[in-house]
């Protein structure tokens, strides 16, 4: 029988991603709870299974703008994998949400042991890097063009 976690659309074809299994758990949030803070440890990472989470980022004189809903099928963290290890957004649950969470150092680990997966992983998460940041280019130019009218 495949684990869960290897069924996921993100780890599809990744190489080794067996190796992953042993650093990774269940997680459920409820809707509203808070799962991490701009500027936070970031200490895990997410693959969704089901529900929904609203990224935030936050702006001055504003507060919190959403950037980004992460749905089912979709990964969630990715300031895990770069020093200082710290969260670019915030990220609160908008319905109850169960996941597949990631140790973050453990991954690390597996990752400089495994150069191959290590390297597929990291390719995976600049591509999330880079959809997440052109969503909140996206949303500030938004936010911020609609202040000038």
């Amino acid at each position: 029988m495949t684990p869960p976690l290897l069924e996921h659309q993100f780890l599809a074809g990744l190489p080794h991603a067996a190796d992953l299994t042993g650093r990774a758990r269940k997680a459920e949030f409820a809707s509203g709870s808070r799962l991490f803070d701009e500027g936070g440890d970031a200490d895990r990472f997410w693959l969704l299974q089901g529900g929904r989470v609203a990224l935030d980022l936050h702006v001055p004189g504003r507060g919190a703008a959403v950037i980004e809903t992460i749905a089912s099928g979709e990964v969630l963290g990715w300031s895990w994998l770069f020093p200082p290890y710290t969260w670019h957004f915030g990220a609160t649950a908008l319905v109850d949400t169960c996941a597949i969470e990631f140790d973050a150092r453990a991954v690390r680990a597996v990752c400089d042991a495994d150069p191959a997966l290590g390297y597929a992983l990291t390719q995976r998460f600049l591509g999330v890097m880079a959809d997440r940041l052109q969503a909140a280019r996206i949303r500030l130019l938004d936010l911020y063009s609609r202040s000038d009218s």
